[in-house]
């Protein structure tokens, strides 16, 4: 059987990468509200998944605000997909 990827085994990752698959982007308040998870927590897993080169952070203003906007990259989107065909292979699916 195939390794789970454990960068993506994480919940709140696969959550965070799970959302990114189906959007174009994401921004910060959007991820934090959708995966019900803290600021600092949040962060801390987009940091992992941006140096593990899953996702592209942006960081801008809107307006006089912050907006740090994530979106997910090609090698992201492979991993996610490698790591679904290994969750079926334990399914049985």
């Amino acid at each position: 059987m195939k390794e789970l990827d454990p960068l993506l085994h994480s919940q709140l990752r696969l959550a965070v990468m799970s959302i990114l698959m189906n959007v174009e982007e994401a921004d910060f308040v959007y991820l934090k509200e959708k995966t019900d998870s803290t600021s600092g927590n949040l962060s801390v897993q987009l940091d992992k998944l941006s140096s593990a080169g899953y996702i592209a952070v942006e960081k801008g203003f809107a307006g006089k605000k912050t907006r740090t906007v994530c979106r997910v990259t090609p090698q992201g989107r492979k991993a996610f997909e490698l790591y679904v065909e290994a969750l079926k292979e334990y399914l049985n699916l």
